[in-house]
């Protein structure tokens, strides 16, 4: 090639058919990519707020489940408290009270074994005197009565009531019986009105 008189090479000339090939490929690929969204900007700002928001509510959400699950878990270990103290108590005045209710024998409750003491179910069992332990559908209907009464005031000397409401306690109760539910009765009469 000839030099140009400042001594530099001449500029090739460009190939005008690769040029308008890459032109028609580049329209081509506008033309797929399809209108530019003015709007897009005003929409992503939406969309950024209501993701806020929504993530706002998840967390609070998650808190409250958060907050929900301690409340369980404390009323839960609360109530087993209780429970068990309750049980201890009503379980001690029972003994007592079917003592005397039966003049001798002896009587108790337990918890069912290998279950929480919040599902857990009561076997109560009871021995009047001269009969040997068993289960309170095991006994007489008299002796089911006073065995029931007792542990219902059992209950009553734990936590108290002003007024309780007896209906039909004595159908089933002899004249015996009655004299010992009466003497009971008698015990209570100070703390509660009886109907």
């Amino acid at each position: 090639r000839p030099e140009d008189p400042d001594g530099e090479q001449p500029a090739e000339e460009p190939d005008w058919e690769a040029v308008a090939a890459e032109i028609e490929d580049l329209r081509g690929r506008l033309a797929r990519m399809g209108n530019v969204n003015l709007a897009a900007v005003d929409e992503l700002a939406e969309v950024e707020e209501r993701l806020t928001f929504l993530t706002n509510q998840r967390d609070d959400l998650t808190a409250a489940k958060q907050a929900l699950i301690d409340t369980i878990s404390r009323l839960n270990k609360e109530s087993r408290e209780r429970f068990v103290e309750t049980f201890d108590e009503v379980r001690g005045h029972f003994r007592q009270i079917f003592r005397k209710l039966f003049r001798g024998g002896k009587a108790d409750m337990v918890l069912e074994e290998g279950v929480d003491v919040l599902e857990a179910g009561i076997e109560i069992t009871a021995a009047p005197p001269g009969k040997d332990p068993r289960t309170i559908t095991l006994l007489s209907g008299g002796e089911r009565t006073l065995t029931a009464v007792g542990l219902l005031f059992s209950l009553f000397k734990a936590r108290p009531s002003p007024v309780c409401l007896l209906d039909e306690v004595d159908a089933a109760l002899d004249e015996t019986n009655i004299e010992r539910f009466c003497s009971v009765l008698e015990d209570f009469l100070g703390q509660s009105q009886f109907v």
